[in-house]
């Protein structure tokens, strides 16, 4: 895997550019919407592409794939954030629609990611 770059990773551009987008609606929000709801979906957006990073930069294929994991459990839980910040009026319909969409988009491109280590690992250990 050391022949690419982690920014050439469209799975990590992607949940980077995300996780930016995040950043910019919360900074729109209230003082009490930030303090609350605010950080928890940055942090769990942040930790989608902050896990891809950790685990690329690990030595074996077992401990990218437990951060991957991780990347994926960040997924579920911005979703449900999401979720939140459109039942409590923080974002329209059309923003929760786009963002999820986003957000399956990466979904995606992760499990296709964890695909591509198991299967370069199994070519390495034949």
């Amino acid at each position: 895997m050391s022949y690419y770059s982690l920014e050439d990773l469209e799975v990590y551009q992607l949940a980077e550019s995300f996780s930016d987008e995040i950043w910019v609606i919360v900074g729109g929000w209230e003082n009490f919407a930030k303090d609350t709801v605010g950080k928890q979906i940055v942090r769990s957006a942040d930790s989608i592409g902050a896990n891809i990073a950790e685990g690329y930069g690990r030595y074996h294929f077992k401990e990218n794939r437990n951060f991957c994991f991780f990347s994926r459990g960040s997924i579920l839980e911005t979703k449900g954030w999401l979720t939140k910040s459109k039942n409590r009026n923080l974002i329209n319909e059309e923003q929760f629609n786009a963002l999820f969409e986003k957000l399956q988009t990466i979904h995606l491109k992760l499990n296709a990611y964890l695909k591509f280590i198991g299967k370069n690992a199994k070519t390495k250990a034949d």
